[in-house]
C-alpha cells in the first residue's frame, strides 16, 4: 500500500483553478478526477501541472468499469499510466462497480452482485489493471439504490475480500455507506467495522440528499452528522489515512470549502491530525 496520510484535501474543481494558482491555499492535497485530464490540454492541464509541483496529487476515476464482463480496455489504462507518472500521482483510483457493457458506457456507477462468481471475477481484473499501471489500484465503495436478490454475502465481506484477496487498496467513502445503509436497511456502523482497516488508504466526504424514504449521494451540500460520526468512527479504525472533502454540484466558493475542510480535521479520530499545513513552492 502506498504511504497514505497526506491530510486534508479536496476535490480540484475547474471553477477553483484560477483560485488556487493565485493564493495557493492551505490544503495538504488535492484529488482530481482522472477523465478530466487524461486527454486535455490547454489552461485546465496547464494549471494542474504547476498545482502537482506543490501539492501531492491523487487521481480518482470513474471509467474503469472494474466489475464489467467487457475486456478491460487498455488504451484507458495506458493513458491513466502516462497522466500518473506525469504529474506523480501517488495513486490512482475508481469504484467496484461497473459503467458498461457490449461496449456502451451508461456514465453511472452500477452495483455489482455480491457473489462467488463476481468475486472471482473482479479480483483476476484488479491484479491485471495492477500489473499494468505498475502501482496499487484503490477502490471505492459507491453508493447503491437497487440490490440484487441473488447476492451471496453483504457488502463489506465482498469490499474487504475484494481488497485482501487482489492487494488492492480501499477508498472508504463514509458519505456513500450511509446513504446505502438507509436505501438498504443495513447498520453502517457494523459495515465499517467489519473492514479490513489496514487496507483503508483514503476517506470519503461528502454531502447528499435525504428524500424521506431514500437518500440520494448528491455532493452537493455540507456533510451530514451522521456522516460526521461515521468518519470520527472510521478514523479511530483506520489511524491516519488521507481524507479528502467532495463537492461537485452548487460548487461553493473556496473559502466555503475550506471551511468545511476544517471540519474534518476537528471530527478526526486520528491522533496528531488537527493541525494544517501550508503549501509552499
Amino acid at each position: 500500500m502506498p504511504a497514505s496520510d497526506l491530510g486534508f484535501g479536496v476535490g480540484l474543481r475547474t471553477p477553483h483553478l484560477r483560485h488556487v494558482l493565485t493564493h495557493w491555499p492551505p490544503v495538504d492535497w488535492f484529488e482530481i478526477i482522472s477523465e478530466n485530464f487524461t486527454d486535455s490540454g490547454g489552461f485546465p492541464r496547464h494549471a494542474l501541472d504547476r498545482i502537482a509541483e506543490r501539492y501531492p496529487v491523487v487521481m480518482h476515476g470513474v471509467s474503469l468499469s472494474i466489475g464489467s464482463t467487457d475486456p478491460l480496455d487498455f488504451d484507458y489504462l495506458r493513458r491513466l499510466r502516462r497522466l500518473a507518472d506525469d504529474i506523480g500521482a501517488r495513486w490512482i483510483s475508481d469504484h467496484i462497480c461497473w459503467t458498461g457493457v457490449a461496449g456502451l458506457n451508461t456514465h453511472d456507477l452500477l452495483p455489482v452482485p455480491f457473489t462467488e462468481e463476481a468475486l472471482a471475477h473482479m479480483v483476476h481484473r484488479v491484479r491485471a489493471v495492477q500489473d499494468f499501471l505498475q502501482r496499487p489500484l484503490v477502490l471505492e465503495n459507491p453508493s447503491s439504490y437497487v440490490e440484487f436478490t441473488h447476492s451471496e454475502m453483504s457488502e463489506w465481506e465482498f469490499v474487504s475480500r475484494l481488497a485482501t484477496e487482489s492487494g488492492c487498496g480501499l477508498l472508504l467513502d463514509v458519505n456513500n455507506v450511509y446513504v446505502s445503509s438507509v436505501n438498504h436497511g443495513f447498520d453502517p456502523e457494523q459495515y465499517v467495522r467489519a473492514l479490513p482497516h489496514e487496507r483503508v488508504v483514503q476517506i470519503h466526504l461528502a454531502g447528499h440528499t435525504h428524500l424521506g424514504t431514500h437518500v440520494i449521494d448528491t455532493h452537493d451540500q455540507p456533510v451530514a452528522d451522521p456522516v460526521w460520526r461515521l468518519y470520527r468512527l472510521a478514523t479511530s479504525l483506520t489511524g491516519p489515512v488521507a481524507t479528502l472533502l467532495e463537492w461537485d454540484d452548487h460548487i461553493p466558493a473556496f473559502p466555503e470549502l475550506l471551511a468545511e475542510l476544517d471540519k474534518a480535521r476537528r471530527h478526526s479520530a486520528a491522533p496528531g491530525r488537527t493541525h494544517a499545513r501550508v503549501s509552499c513552492g
